[in-house]
């Protein structure tokens, strides 16, 4: 058997995945399933090495059904259009994407995955023209000889064909469940991608881990503030989509209606559902052109709908059965297609918002009940309208309107929050524990109703000492000396017997406590005019976080 090379576009091709394997001794396996001739399964195995100019000039690769030797060359997904003439004994192959063009000689390094992605190899390619050169990724570096170091753009700049060439051809793989681990949520694309945001800002974190777990489905209502403004800075935005064409939608509301304008996407994408399932139940009873199999499949989503996972499922399996089917149900059906997935409604938007102006609207869409999930991101000052005292500013700290430092103790808003026993309730810090954001999110956006998640997110305004370099290990100290705690409360774990609000911080270390204010040029500044005030204060400050915490202790021990 000859196998030749199509040649120009004349041959009618069809697309298919084709995945290469290692051999072993530096051969690379490229195998594909064809179609069967004299009742043979015929299996191809195509050759992976790159032609320059094949993208653009139409030179084709060519293939043997023997084992070649690919040089060492990376192996990967890659992907031909290939058509088999059974009676010409031929096999006509295309190139339709090529997954990896950076052979050994660039100098590109690739680790070899484990576990779920033992088949691949992986890099983790930094795009130097969108770094902000905040450096947190060095700070957090756990390895004694830091796995990452910063170095002047410059010499960096060829880097930048790397990531070009990787988010281009290459992309992310879906080879392992992202809702098992912090560390498996990473192979992800993120859709909240290069935001306009401060170096090192500690808010960006939190809505990049929610887009990479909800992204694909995620509707965004967002107050004003910085959250707003990096997230939709004309005409640039930061949400992005993935391969299949799905991202976040987003939309901007003002601090006073934000909640309720989050309130407002719900109720209008529940309705739309609300008009497919009374369509579906119709098309069940009268339709004579559906099927019995996709009546049973219309069934199912009906079942399925309040879940995101299996609404998602179902759909994948209805929707081309209702394309085939053509009835004026299904057409009708089809035409709101794009809400047959569960959406995952998030409202966003700093403490100003939440805690001040916005307060009425969050405290009216929490008591809904209604599938809501807000995400308040705490700097503990109004940050983008110029660094104004809020609800949320502890005692002790200078901001404006509290220039002589602030003398009433901060908002406890999850605890007003807990009062209401059907709401999902969270504080977290992504510095202090990623697993247990991680968990928290995926609690909150599966509780069939609102959830709100308090996120400490340090700020430039903070006036940090060794800059915003420092934002995540700050988050990590918070937790430690006991300014910031780290809980959550699940009314589902009281219909189980046990007690809704669970502690996830450890005991802290109040001797780390008045260090952890003199490192924050909003408690030094005080010190520094009124050294009196300020030591009064930074006790008082030290004893409403023990309050806080004790209270949070005595709500974790009771019996239920």
């Amino acid at each position: 058997m000859d196998p030749e090379v199509s040649k120009g576009k004349a041959n009618h091709l069809t697309a298919t995945g084709l995945q290469a394997v290692s051999a072993g001794s530096g051969y690379v396996q490229l195998k594909a399933k064809d179609k069967k001739a004299d009742d043979k399964q015929l299996y191809v195995v195509v050759d992976t090495a790159y032609y320059e100019g094949t993208e653009t000039s139409g030179q084709l690769l060519k293939y043997t059904y023997d084992v070649l030797n690919a040089d060492n060359r990376l192996t990967g997904s890659y992907k031909f259009k290939f058509t088999y003439n059974v009676k010409e004994e031929k096999l006509y192959v295309q190139v339709a994407e090529v997954a990896d063009k950076l052979v050994k000689a660039s100098g590109t390094e690739w680790k070899q995955g484990l576990g779920d992605t033992k088949e691949y190899k992986f890099r983790i390619q930094i795009s130097p023209l969108d770094c902000t050169g905040c450096s947190n990724c060095v700070d957090v570096c756990p390895a004694k000889e830091k796995a990452l170091i910063m170095k002047p753009l410059e010499s960096q700049l060829g880097q930048q064909k790397n990531w070009d060439y990787i988010t281009k051809h290459i992309g992310y793989k879906k080879v392992v469940d992202k809702t098992k681990s912090v560390k498996n949520l990473q192979f992800e694309q993120p859709l909240f991608e290069f935001s306009g945001a401060c170096g090192g800002c500690g808010e960006t974190p939190y809505i990049k881990a929610i887009s990479q777990l909800f992204g694909d489905r995620m509707m965004v209502a967002n107050a004003t503030g910085c959250t707003s403004i990096y997230s939709g800075s004309a005409p640039s935005t930061p949400y992005c989509k993935n391969a299949d064409g799905r991202g976040p939608a987003w939309a901007n509301s003002l601090f006073e209606d934000n909640a309720e304008f989050g309130l407002g996407m719900y109720v209008g994408a529940e309705k739309l559902r609300d008009r497919i399932q009374m369509l579906m139940e119709e098309a069940i009873a009268q339709c004579q052109r559906c099927s019995e199999e996709l009546k049973g499949v219309m069934r199912e989503w009906i079942e399925a709908r309040v879940s995101s996972a299996r609404s998602a499922e179902v759909a994948a399996r209805l929707v081309p059965m209702m394309e085939a089917c053509g009835c004026d149900y299904c057409r009708q059906i089809l035409e709101l297609k794009d809400f047959l997935v569960k959406q995952s409604q998030w409202v966003i938007g700093g403490d100003g918002w939440a805690y001040d102006i916005g307060f009425g609207g969050l405290d009216h869409v929490l008591a809904s009940g209604l599938d809501v999930n807000v995400l308040v991101l705490d700097t503990e000052v109004y940050s983008n309208t110029g660094g104004q005292s809020s609800k949320a500013t502890p005692v002790g700290a200078v901001a404006k309107f509290a220039s002589a430092g602030k003398r009433i103790r901060k908002k406890d808003l999850g605890a007003i929050a807990m009062t209401y026993g059907y709401v999902y309730v969270a504080q977290v810090s992504i510095g202090a524990s990623q697993a247990q954001l991680f968990n928290v999110l995926k609690e909150a956006e599966a509780y069939p109703g609102p959830s709100l998640v308090i996120a400490y997110a340090p700020c430039i305004n903070h006036g940090i000492k060794g800059g915003m370099t420092r934002t995540q290990t700050v988050g990590k100290q918070a937790v430690e000396c006991g300014y910031w705690h780290l809980w959550h409360y699940n009314p589902q774990l009281e219909e189980q017997g046990k007690n809704p609000f669970v502690l996830d911080s450890k005991e802290p270390d109040w001797a780390k406590f008045r260090d952890f204010l003199l490192k924050e040029v909003r408690y030094t500044s005080l010190k520094a005019v009124s050294p009196e005030d300020a030591e009064a204060l930074f006790q008082a400050a030290e004893q409403n976080a023990r309050w806080r915490y004790e209270g949070y202790v005595r709500r974790s021990k009771i019996e239920y």
